[in-house]
């Protein structure tokens, strides 16, 4: 049956959709140069179909490919609303990597990250990743009910006085009992993209996506907050069993709006009225799983249809009294934003620190051109900004926003920190 539908879909691919490939080394954040890309089918993975070469940012051109139609990712059917390809990746002095089951939806862009490992013996080896399916096609076990705001006698040791959005969350990759599952170290924006591009499409709506962020976001903040698992005594953040967390998949195409919809929201997070910890907002799909309590994923996507917007869409399902906050500290970034955007003219301390920023990036991506660090805000830092942002799939507009900010802190402090350790 699931091979049918597979020849089903893989019939009707008549739309497009788009993938960009970043190559990363992952021992010192450096983009690797002339990569050579091969792109299959999943259902004949030995015909290549498209090949490109990495340029100086380590990426792609935008490819195009082949896609089922829109309809099938708007509507619970069953039509397997994405196409699923391979891809191959060869850089001389780097094992070869092989991701298989990059899905691709009508009009979007996926974004693969590929971190690449130094051929220890120059001698390229193959390391399959398989992508597993997406919540919302393949069957996983439904999420086991818990309450949304943790007990004293329930929520585990709590070490945190306020929110605080880590730096990293420890991902556990299977069931909490599971001692053979890999613990992953995730950067908390990935790791938010990565489970909202697992579980829900990012063809829906706009206001739907930042509903079911914020969810998503809301939920790992209390598992931070509470120090759910450690207070049980393990020693990671949250799991990737649907049963106890939520979805989170090792390489997964990242999509291009959702990337940006987390950029923008990320230390948000919903709360109740005299309630420290941020909600454990659950939810299902609202289809093959119920939850009238809960938030319905394909329910909270008709709403958007309906024009209703993302916290009319959260209070519905979660009630009135449900409202945004914002997280009181961002771990691991030098300095919070200074609440208004830095743009041409600008000038003081914090426009100093992006130049500074901007210059240290530029040595892991020397595409971006050095500038002088005057705290001045002119062309060349608006230049600057802008190469940063398209590389990192940000709006190119030479603006520092809110999520340009961030990024930039999030690159600096990556590649200070893998400088440090070499």
């Amino acid at each position: 049956m699931k091979l049918r539908k597979y020849l089903k879909a893989a019939q009707e691919n008549i739309d497009t959709g788009y993938l960009q490939i970043n190559a990363i080394s992952d021992t010192n954040q450096i983009p690797i140069q002339n990569a050579q890309i091969s792109i299959a089918t999943t259902g004949n993975p030995n015909e290549t179909i498209e090949q490109f070469t990495t340029n100086a940012d380590g990426q792609s051109d935008n490819i195009e490919l082949a896609a089922p139609p829109l309809e099938f990712s708007l509507e619970p059917s069953d039509n397997q609303p994405y196409s699923e390809y391979n891809i191959k990746i060869s850089a001389e002095g780097y094992d070869d990597a092989i991701i298989s089951g990059v899905q691709i939806l009508s009009g979007e862009r996926g974004l693969q990250n590929i971190h690449m490992s130094p051929s220890a013996t120059n001698q390229n080896e193959y390391n399959p990743t398989i992508i597993s399916g997406h919540t919302l096609w393949e069957y996983y076990p439904p999420k086991i009910a818990e309450a949304e705001i943790k007990p004293m006698d329930e929520r585990g040791e709590i070490v945190l006085s306020r929110v605080v959005v880590p730096e990293y969350i420890v991902v556990h990759d299977g069931s909490p009992s599971d001692t053979t599952a890999t613990d992953y170290y995730v950067p908390y924006k990935d790791y938010i993209k990565n489970v909202a591009s697992s579980e829900i499409y990012a063809t829906w709506p706009e206001s739907t996506i930042t509903a079911n962020v914020l969810a998503i976001i809301s939920f790992t903040l209390n598992r931070v907050y509470t120090e759910w698992y450690r207070g049980k005594g393990y020693d990671f953040t949250i799991t990737s069993s649907t049963a106890f967390d939520h979805k989170w998949i090792y390489q997964k195409t990242i999509y291009e709006n959702i990337s940006q919809a987390v950029d923008t929201i990320f230390a948000n997070y919903l709360s109740r009225p005299n309630v420290a910890q941020p909600i454990l907002t659950q939810y299902c799909d609202g289809k093959r799983v119920t939850c009238p309590n809960w938030m319905s994923q394909w329910g909270s996507k008709y709403l958007g249809d309906q024009g209703y917007t993302a916290i009319e869409i959260i209070r519905n399902y979660y009630g009135d009294d449900m409202y945004i906050n914002e997280a009181e500290q961002i771990a691991g970034i030098p300095s919070s934003w200074p609440g208004y955007d830095l743009s041409v003219g600008a000038t003081g301390d914090k426009v100093r620190m992006i130049q500074e920023q901007l210059n240290r990036i530029a040595k892991n991506y020397p595409s971006i051109p050095t500038i002088a660090i005057d705290g001045i805000f002119g062309e060349g830092t608006k230049a600057a900004v802008q190469k940063f942002q398209s590389i990192f799939n940000l709006p190119a507009t030479g603006i520092v926003d809110y999520p340009t900010w961030y990024k930039i802190s999030q690159i600096y402090v990556g590649v200070s920190k893998i400088a440090e350790l070499t």
